[in-house]
């Protein structure tokens, strides 16, 4: 395959890529296997999340970003230069121009952390562009437009709310608070409630399988399993999505202190743009059971999940480097 241009989603949890013409051609786990003895990649994405909580002492599943930035550079570098080699082999005879989609809040240091882990990749040319401007262009907000649009990004490591108008975000605030920090509250609350401790996959699994936002009319239960905290021994217990309601509470508040903050610091206009059209919701955090309700019944304002939330900031970077003449101002670019 010849690869000129790329739209990166370089999330926390995980790794999306976009081919103009082809759509999105990579989805795999943040996540990457290193030899302890000398820190030698052994495995990136699926082949690496497997062995998160069930690796000996010589090896080390370590997640490259955390919180949405990068917390290792070389690492990451690895793992961005794998996939690219994987899409167009290692020895090309064009460099691809590289999209990258960042949060809002990020510091300058660490965007060119994320230019510089694209350069040492492979890459011709790095943009990066800001999260929630990617994640509305994949949901098929018209940004350009005169009128306000909300959009609320719950990734793995950062939720990013903004108001978009005339093609720049207006109001906007990024909280490192996603899904992986919802993972942590669950297991958190497990441990306490049944004195049983459970692995980060193990949490991420009774969220996707019976987490909900708000209490359910017909709860849902499932059987988990681990490690007793008295005892030592391993241990089963029934776990019920109200247990997953009152854990991940105090996550959910942040989430809605920063999306009241926004709302806030919106100009009135725009405010009452956001009222009639409603509020759009992305990200693989999105997906929690009533979270639209929840979100509508304490703002006030309309929410609904956009269409495959789960790719939509993937097919925003897309779009925009394949229209990269009419990005390159609202984008930062470094060679």
């Amino acid at each position: 395959m010849i690869l000129r241009r790329l739209g990166i989603d370089l999330g926390t949890t995980n790794v999306l890529i976009y081919v103009p013409d082809k759509g999105i051609v990579i989805n795999e786990p943040c996540v990457v296997g290193l030899d302890a003895s000398d820190n030698k990649v052994m495995s990136i994405g699926n082949e690496a999340k497997e062995m998160l909580g069930r690796t000996p002492e010589s090896i080390i599943a370590a997640h490259p970003l955390k919180e949405g930035v990068i917390a290792n550079f070389q690492i990451t570098k690895a793992m961005l230069k794998y996939f690219i080699n994987k899409l167009g082999g290692r020895v090309r005879i064009f460099k691809p121009e590289v999209m990258v989609a960042i949060p809002a809040g990020v510091t300058s240091t660490e965007k060119r952390a994320v230019v510089d882990a694209c350069i040492a990749a492979g890459a011709k040319n790095a943009y990066v562009i800001k999260e929630p401007i990617a994640a509305a262009l994949g949901a098929g907000i018209p940004i350009a437009a005169a009128s306000g649009n909300m959009i609320i990004d719950i990734g793995g490591g950062t939720s990013e709310i903004a108001v978009i108008a005339l093609g720049d975000i207006v109001a906007s605030s990024s909280v490192r608070v996603g899904g992986n920090k919802m993972d942590q509250a669950i297991a958190s609350f497990i441990r306490k409630k049944y004195n049983l401790v459970i692995g980060e996959s193990t949490a991420e699994n009774i969220k996707i399988k019976i987490g909900s936002a708000l209490p359910l009319k017909k709860e849902l239960t499932m059987e988990v399993s681990g490690c007793n905290t008295i005892t030592g021994l391993p241990e089963s217990v029934m776990v019920s999505s109200s247990d997953v309601v009152i854990g991940i509470r105090e996550v959910l508040t942040e989430i809605i202190a920063a999306v009241k903050q926004v709302l806030q610091h919106t100009p009135p206009e725009l405010a009452s743009d956001i009222m009639d059209k409603g509020v759009v919701m992305t990200g693989g955090g999105s997906q929690l059971r009533s979270l639209d309700k929840m979100l509508t019944k304490v703002i006030g304002v309309p929410c609904q999940t956009a269409e495959d939330p789960v790719l939509c900031v993937a097919k925003g970077t897309g779009i925009a480097v394949e229209n990269l003449e009419s990005f390159k101002k609202s984008v930062l670019w470094a060679r």
